[in-house]
């Protein structure tokens, strides 16, 4: 894989060492671009990767995740689209299986935040099925 950091390829090995990671791949020449607003002007944002995540679920959680060594303001509005806009969207929608977003700024916490992220996504699940009984 061809990536574009360190802090990407310690992402990478976290990602192979995780284990309810079924795959990974880096979101080059995929198609997967996400329309963003920053102030007046249209622009499109490119995560870094996509994460396949076994929650337990019959078709596994679509986890996009951003690598963001420096964080200028159009990064925050890139974040606040996906959070907002697109992840409640396209998991609305219902047709594209189920969507979720983490952003990973600091490259001696990403072990512990992709952890803690995945384990979120989990007990999403879990509480989902304790309430629509549905899987």
């Amino acid at each position: 894989m061809i990536l574009d950091s360190d802090w990407e390829a310690e992402f990478c090995r976290v990602a192979e060492s995780h284990p309810k990671v079924k795959a990974y791949v880096k979101n080059h020449n995929l198609g997967l671009e996400v329309p963003y607003r920053y102030g007046s002007e249209m622009r499109t944002y490119l995560p870094d990767f996509i994460v396949l995540i076994d929650d337990g679920q019959d078709k596994p959680l679509n986890l996009i995740v951003e690598i963001k060594r420096y964080r200028r303001e159009d990064a925050k509005e890139k974040k606040s689209t996906m959070e907002t806009y697109w992840v409640p969207g396209v998991n609305n929608h219902g047709h594209y299986d189920r969507w979720a977003f983490a952003e990973f700024t600091e490259v001696y916490r990403i072990e512990a935040d992709f952890k803690a992220k995945v384990e979120k996504e989990f007990n999403k699940m879990i509480n989902q099925v304790l309430i629509t009984g549905k899987v």
